[in-house]
């Protein structure tokens, strides 16, 4: 079996003809939806900690730290942004994998499309087999990988950013097996860190790595060409069940940017259909949080085992804990980063509010489904299903939403001018003739 070089080979020879038009929209809206979160989140401590060292050690000022003044080399510059587009954890999802494909992908191309040229339709090219290398080895693995602790958007992802770098590379078959293979070796990231800034650091390796792993490949760097495959490479090692038939199956017909989802709230997917039904009871039928007794829920076992931190101590914490959510759904009525801070998870009437949930897992709900029932004070209950979760699958979020989060994520940081012009870009990027007027654009003058 030549799984590794069957892969190279296919990235290789895929033509931008062979991408339908339903997958070049998506790969747009993920990279759209990628930009807003990274420009949001540069003033994040963990975003300005990253960039701050970035810039003591940093090589030819390349590319752009985008939604700051500053320019790095291409290689900083893909680890910053990296960092910065997850620290709100607001980023694309692959529900099946629990990947977020853009942040280790997206980094590495824009940077190198600030170092040397590249067209919109050949970055959407790039972006779009990127996402489709890391989601099927992810398919590939997981959940076996996912359960036993690698964090799987660094370790499948570091795959998908050295092939989408070596495709705007013009690596050869060759030499895409070696930058497989050097990817491979690279591939980390720990899932004890998920609720610290490590976990940030992980799509920012990735692409970094992602980025080395296409450099050294373009000059004839070895590295094994059976990275994936072989009885000591990285689905065997990293896993304890696999089905390598996934990476490859369907190939050309099947494109994994279409089952990508984006987010309505900053925190685990997991969440949120729980923050889609407390929001239904506070803002649509006006029960307020005082009225509340009880909050029950029936959730899928990803809820319990992710987010089940009952008494969050930091922020971030507050991302990983479902009782933290449904109390600020309740007592603010709404769920943005501003919820999420270290002072929100310590607030008396928060912690107050959140001892009143109970959470049930319930084998027969599915990820982006819940079954609450709010037990009031004065004795009522009231119950409330939700099915599928806004932003999932089959309540994607529109083109319109998406351009909300954007803007929203971006008005504090660039001037209005700038982020309708960035609009306009990610709009119409096939169209453009480069696209370093999109990380130039995103800069803070």
């Amino acid at each position: 079996m030549e799984l590794t070089r069957e892969l190279a080979n296919k990235v290789v020879e895929s033509k931008w003809a062979d991408i339908p038009s339903s997958v070049r929209n998506e790969a747009r809206r993920s990279f759209f939806n990628w930009l807003g979160c990274t420009i949001g989140g540069t003033r994040h401590e963990a975003s300005e900690t990253a960039l701050a060292l970035a810039c003591a050690f940093t090589g030819p000022r390349q590319a752009t730290a985008i939604g700051t003044s500053h320019r790095l080399d291409i290689f900083h510059a893909a680890w910053v942004n990296g960092i910065s587009s997850h620290v709100f954890d607001f980023d694309d999802t692959h529900l099946r994998t629990v990947i977020h494909p853009s942040p280790p992908i997206a980094p590495a191309i824009l940077a190198l499309g600030e170092y040397r040229p590249v067209s919109g339709a050949d970055f959407i090219h790039a972006f779009a087999l990127g996402i489709e290398v890391a989601c099927r080895i992810g398919n590939a693995v997981c959940p076996a990988h996912y359960n036993i602790g690698w964090h799987s958007t660094s370790t499948a992802g570091v795959f998908g950013a050295a092939v989408a770098v070596g495709k705007l590379l013009g690596l050869d078959q060759q030499q895409m097996a070696y930058a497989l293979g050097l990817a491979g070796t690279q591939a980390s990231g720990l899932r004890e860190n998920l609720n610290t800034m490590g976990k940030f650091l992980h799509p920012g390796h990735a692409a970094r790595d992602g980025m080395t792993a296409a450099f050294l490949a373009q000059r004839n760097f070895t590295a094994s060409e059976r990275i994936l495959e072989a009885p000591r490479g990285f689905a065997n090692v990293l896993s304890q069940e696999r089905n390598l038939d996934e990476i490859l199956d369907g190939w050309g017909s099947r494109f994994e940017v279409l089952v990508n989802t984006y987010k309505p709230y900053p925190c685990g997917v997991v969440l949120h259909p729980i923050i889609d039904a407390c929001l239904h009871f506070a803002r649509e039928e006006g029960i307020a949080a005082a009225d509340v007794e009880s909050v029950r829920l029936q959730v899928n076992f990803l809820v319990q085992e992710v987010t089940g931190k009952r008494h969050p101590q930091v922020g971030v914490d507050g991302k990983f804990s479902v009782s933290h959510c449904v109390a600020v759904s309740f007592i603010d009525r709404r769920v943005e980063e501003d919820q999420f801070t270290d002072g929100r998870v310590l607030d008396p009437q928060v912690v107050a509010l959140s001892d009143k949930v109970v959470v049930a897992v319930d084998p027969g709900i599915a990820a982006d489904e819940v079954r609450m029932e709010l037990v009031l004070r004065d004795g009522r209950r009231l119950t409330r299903h939700v099915e599928h979760a806004l932003g999932s699958l089959k309540q994607p979020l529109t083109d319109a939403q998406l351009e909300e989060k954007f803007r929203r994520l971006c008005a504090d940081i660039l001037k209005p001018q700038q982020i309708d012009r960035l609009v306009e870009y990610c709009t119409t990027i096939v169209e453009l003739p480069d696209v370093e007027r999109i990380a130039r654009t995103a800069a803070v003058s």
